[in-house]
């Protein structure tokens, strides 16, 4: 395991050190374990990343964040899930990229990005106007899967990919990792979760292709592999690649638990270096049994039998329970998302209330006085 092991730094109880310890993973170091899960925000114009994002998340790397990874950005523009998600299919996006990036290492919090295509599930309206699919006359777009199988009953029915088209994609992940590279960030992650493509390649329930991309296991992974390399070809080997899956798919015959530790496996020997646990939305038929840190245990699994450091995500809000995660070893990172909307300045709370030394940028030095 390529993470650093033994906790450092002084603090008041056990737990808390593990959660304040330093994490390096291959020339990287996180202050600390505490990560913002990348959230989409539905505010870019063209893939423009804009002021929005700079504050939303600046404002989480001077609230004590070690690692702060933006939202899913799409590799090409009909691989947005909406009309406003951010994009990285451009050069021209990478100068206010690079600008986000640089303010996030000016506070001390590792910039990460997360690179992503949304297959079926694109061409939709942001949230708080529904979410329903955009038809192509009213600015929507044509998507596309492995199969012509819509997410839902009633969607627009996506366009199989080609062999040429799969292989064209893989290296346009390729591409969107150099503009990530050339922009300052230091972590990179592959979106391989949550019902977009290359879920849509891993799970069989999205996934009914006959040839070497479909059927069999080493068939359904083969795209998320094909990708990783081809990240990995222009990702430094002194940089950390994550990638993000679901370790279920919470329905009777879907992608499970047995086959994402052997995707982990696999993917470890391409370079990746973490895992970032998710689950989940592959269909509109799953039954998820929400409860705090649901999915803990995925992170806990794929650690132990697959050897590779891990970030634990979902419901996770508190700073006991996080530092627990920690110090039990279920994971090597907790990614927070919700509770970093509510509170941006989750870390420099959590390290107060856990008597570990705080270290704020010196502006607000006042608020953290002894």
């Amino acid at each position: 395991m390529s993470a650093t092991e033994a906790p450092q730094g002084t603090a008041t109880g056990g737990a808390a050190a593990h959660l304040f310890a330093p994490l390096t993973l291959r020339e990287v170091t996180f202050r600390n374990r505490i990560a913002v899960s990348p959230m989409c925000q539905y505010s870019s114009d063209d893939g423009f990343a804009n002021d929005w994002h700079l504050v939303h998340l600046g404002s989480r790397a001077v609230g004590g964040a070690g690692l702060v990874v933006m939202e899913a950005t799409a590799v090409e523009e009909r691989g947005r899930i909406s009309p406003a998600d951010n994009g990285i299919w451009k050069d021209a996006h990478i100068g206010f990229l690079a600008r986000i990036a640089r303010f996030l290492a000016q506070h001390r919090a590792v910039a990460g990005i997360q690179i992503a295509h949304a297959g079926r599930k694109g061409s939709t309206r942001p949230p708080w106007e529904g979410g329903s699919a955009i038809p192509q006359q009213d600015g929507g777009w044509q998507t596309v899967a492995p199969s012509a199988i819509p997410f839902q009953p009633g969607d627009p029915v996506p366009a199989e990919l080609s062999i040429a088209e799969i292989h064209a994609l893989a290296e346009s992940f390729g591409a969107a990792a150099r503009r990530a590279l050339e922009a300052g960030f230091q972590v990179l992650e592959i979106h391989a979760a949550h019902g977009y493509l290359i879920h849509e390649f891993l799970s069989p329930v999205s996934n009914h292709r006959g040839d070497r991309y479909g059927g069999s296991f080493d068939n359904r992974i083969r795209f998320a592999q094909e990708v990783t390399v081809a990240v990995r070809a222009v990702w430094p080997p002194h940089l950390p690649l994550f990638l993000r899956i679901s370790a279920t798919d919470w329905v009777p015959g879907g992608w499970d638990i047995d086959e994402a530790v052997e995707l982990a496996r696999r993917l470890r020997g391409l370079g990746v270096d973490l895992i970032d646990c998710s689950s989940g939305g592959a269909s509109p038929g799953q039954q998820i049994p929400l409860a705090p840190g649901y999915q803990v245990p995925f992170a806990a699994r794929i650690r132990r039998e697959a050897g590779l450091p891990t970030g634990a995500v979902g419901l996770i809000t508190t700073p006991e329970q996080a530092a627990e995660i920690v110090r039990s070893g279920q994971a090597d990172l907790v990614l927070l998302a919700r509770e970093f909307l509510r509170d941006p300045y989750f870390p420099l709370r959590a390290a107060q209330k856990r008597g570990v030394d705080v270290d704020p940028p010196r502006q607000y030095l006042r608020a953290y006085a002894k």
